[in-house]
């Protein structure tokens, strides 16, 4: 059975699966690291087409960080993510004198699952004002940071890659850093996990709504990607529970056929993952960006 996810890890975990796990050879090379107690690291690095269409993903690194103990507050748990996310993205984002980051936050804020970009933005320390007031080039202690929540098409009339490409003309960045929901086909996932990538995202992908590609392509500078899955699909969770059930394949296409069920759904205490998630995220790019103040 196919789900619908956009972490590249449940992608490999529906391939082993169905029997078909790939290798070394196949273009994809997977990394497990167990950072501490509570956090665990995957890193999925897609090498050629042909694992592009293995996975059906773009060639890149895909980064899985599982955080257990987020919702129950285990102790200093949020600074001890922060920290080991800030370990995986400084890996992607090479910190110099004269780096020039644009922090995008994705998504609606007036709807929970989807305001994950918003709130973490809004925490980011951003610099580049403070860069154009001192007429500075660089720093050695503090990135040049702007930031964008350029809110979503549904309510602005204007598309969000535009807007983003405007950014990105009036800031000239070197990497753009792109904050969204996800959708995950575990429901565990969505108050465990975050995904980095270098391939750029989609803005709404997570809540079904696909638009404009934002990568080094559409925007000419480098986009890190990162999200955290809010949302699970709805033909997910019967198709999972039709699979414990041991329900034919076919049966549950009958079911499906002429159906229209495009909606997503959320655990019920999302509004502490949000909350969590975006902390983390935040301090991990204040870290990673102005590690003078933040390391």
């Amino acid at each position: 059975m196919k789900y619908r996810t956009d972490l590249a890890v449940e992608g490999m975990e529906n391939l082993t699966a169905d029997g078909k796990k790939p290798e070394a050879e196949d273009g994809i090379i997977v990394k497990k690291e167990q950072v501490d107690q509570d956090i665990r690291v995957t890193t999925i690095d897609i090498v050629n087409p042909k694992g592009e269409a293995i996975l059906g993903k773009p060639c890149g690194r895909y980064v899985t960080m599982e955080v257990n103990g987020v919702i129950e507050e285990k102790e200093d748990i949020i600074n001890r993510a922060a920290r080991a996310l800030a370990g995986q993205l400084s890996k992607l984002v090479c910190r110099h004198y004269y780096l020039k980051a644009l922090v995008v936050g994705l998504g609606n804020e007036k709807v929970t699952p989807d305001s994950l970009g918003p709130h973490t933005v809004s925490k980011v320390k951003m610099t580049g004002h403070l860069f154009r007031f001192f007429d500075c080039d660089g720093d050695e202690e503090l990135s040049n940071v702007c930031g964008l929540a350029p809110g979503v098409t549904a309510t602005t009339g204007l598309e969000t890659a535009e807007l983003i490409q405007k950014a990105v003309e009036m800031t000239k960045p070197d990497v753009v850093i792109a904050i969204d929901a996800l959708a995950a086909r575990n429901i565990e996932r969505v108050s465990t996990t975050i995904q980095i990538s270098d391939t750029g995202i989609s803005p709404g992908a997570g809540m079904g709504n696909m638009r404009k590609q934002l990568n080094e392509d559409t925007l000419g500078a480098r986009v890190i990607a990162i999200g955290v899955p809010t949302v699970i699909d709805s033909r997910t969770v019967i198709m999972e529970a039709f699979e414990e059930l041991n329900m034919e394949e076919t049966a549950v296409q009958d079911y499906f056929a002429g159906k229209e069920l495009d909606m997503v759904v959320t655990s019920t205490d999302i509004d502490m993952v949000i909350k969590s998630f975006s902390d983390i995220i935040a301090k991990a790019i204040n870290i990673t960006l102005h590690p003078g103040i933040y390391s």
